[in-house]
């Protein structure tokens, strides 16, 4: 068949690990037979993000914005381990924050769901997305050791030099601090995001804090989502029959575990890092989870949901099979490709990403899965294979 034609690029992002061969399988074997792919590349593979100085790392989230479009491979994140095993020079921040505060913009997490496979809760029949606010807070912070009989402060000076104190903590043996922010415009954005996306789905929003504890920083997302609800959005809630909740956190994990589902969970940065997680394996796996980056000026950043898959990728190395699931990593080519193809109008690169994940619904559906899957699936007759040959059976399966 002749390839199907792109006129812009989108961005693509290479990262690590088991996540970085799959992706590599996944483009050569399910995208580049039926695209004629115009991408523009960068290898965030850690050794390259330190042998740039992370540079490589802000040139991708640049392209992004400019392009609108991106698709990244899950990468890691250096620690002191990381450091020693790949000979770093320096700990590199988690590219996904730094792409996120160059980007801004929410991410939204929705659980691919599966006729054949049963959610580990019962009683969700509906998918839970998790809009996760994805600028500040803890992956923004600045934190320090503290010594015995330390007085810290938190000290704003403003334009004038003049200063507010307020203290935080007298330290009368050692300790450690943490200081966090975020913006109102990023805060505005992120509720804005919310509540279209909610009317897009015609889905009720429910947003969640813990206001009665951090009471200012808290309170300022929750009186933000309030007013912009009651300003915009009350109107198009009621005529669609859906509604707008805020609740604390704790008692939001209780609702939604109780629930059947089919609501959006918006989430400060942190609370959706990890509801996100849960919700995926809620769900069946971490790999049956999509996850988009909307930025405020209209980027959309595709990615799986889980990490670079180190254990599978150890084992790979020693020349062992790995039955690693790579549907989260088809879902986000998928996604950037018909986002890529919404916005040049490229119709056909619509329908074959729409026949890329039907092959995939159908290829699990029919019993052949990886490992992860096999306890949840419902099927009778149903066949463990390894991540090369599930790929070779969803290829089969597109249909053009």
């Amino acid at each position: 068949m002749e390839k199907i034609k792109m006129t812009t690029p989108l961005v693509e992002l290479d990262g690590d690990e088991m996540a970085r061969i799959i992706w590599h399988m996944v483009k050569e074997k399910l995208i580049l037979p039926y695209v004629e792919l115009k991408s523009e590349y960068y290898d965030l593979h850690l050794k390259n993000r330190d042998n740039t100085n992370d540079k490589v790392t802000i040139d991708a989230a640049n392209a992004i914005r400019k392009y609108g479009v991106g698709v990244k491979c899950a990468t890691i994140t250096s620690n002191s381990d990381r450091k020693i095993e790949y000979d770093l020079k320096n700990f590199l921040k988690s590219p996904n924050g730094t792409i996120r505060d160059i980007l801004d913009g929410t991410v939204f997490r929705k659980p691919i769901t599966l006729e054949t496979i049963t959610p580990l809760i019962p009683r969700w029949k509906k998918p839970i997305t998790i809009a996760r606010h994805s600028y500040g807070d803890i992956y923004a912070s600045t934190s320090m050791e503290v010594d015995a009989f330390t007085k810290a402060e938190l000290v704003l000076t403003d334009r004038d030099n003049n200063e507010k104190r307020t203290l935080v903590y007298d330290f009368k043996e050692k300790g450690i601090i943490i200081g966090e922010y975020n913006l109102d415009s990023s805060i505005r954005f992120f509720a804005e995001s919310c509540f279209k996306h909610a009317v897009e789905e015609k889905t009720n929003l429910m947003f969640s804090a813990k206001d009665t504890v951090v009471k200012a920083y808290d309170n300022k997302f929750k009186d933000i989502f309030e007013e912009l609800y009651n300003e915009k959005y009350k109107e198009q809630f009621d005529n669609l029959g859906i509604k707008y909740t805020y609740t604390l956190i704790d008692d939001a994990v209780s609702r939604i575990v109780k629930s059947e589902g089919g609501i959006i969970w918006a989430c400060k940065n942190y609370d959706g890092d990890v509801m996100s997680d849960m919700i995926a394996t809620g769900f069946g796996s971490l790999a049956l989870m999509t996850s988009v980056l909307v930025s405020p000026d209209g980027a959309h950043e595709y990615e799986a949901s889980h990490g670079t898959v180190k254990m599978h990728y150890y084992r790979h190395l020693k020349g062992e099979k790995t039955s690693t699931n790579p549907i989260a990593i088809i879902f986000a080519w998928t996604g950037a490709l018909r986002k890529r193809g919404e916005l040049d109008g490229n119709i056909e690169l619509v329908k074959f990403s729409d026949s890329l994940e039907k092959a995939c619904h159908d290829t699990i559906n029919s019993g052949i899965m990886t490992g992860d899957l096999i306890e949840m699936s419902s099927i009778l007759h149903k066949k463990c294979v390894t991540t090369e040959e599930i790929i070779d059976v969803i290829s089969n399966n597109i249909k053009l």
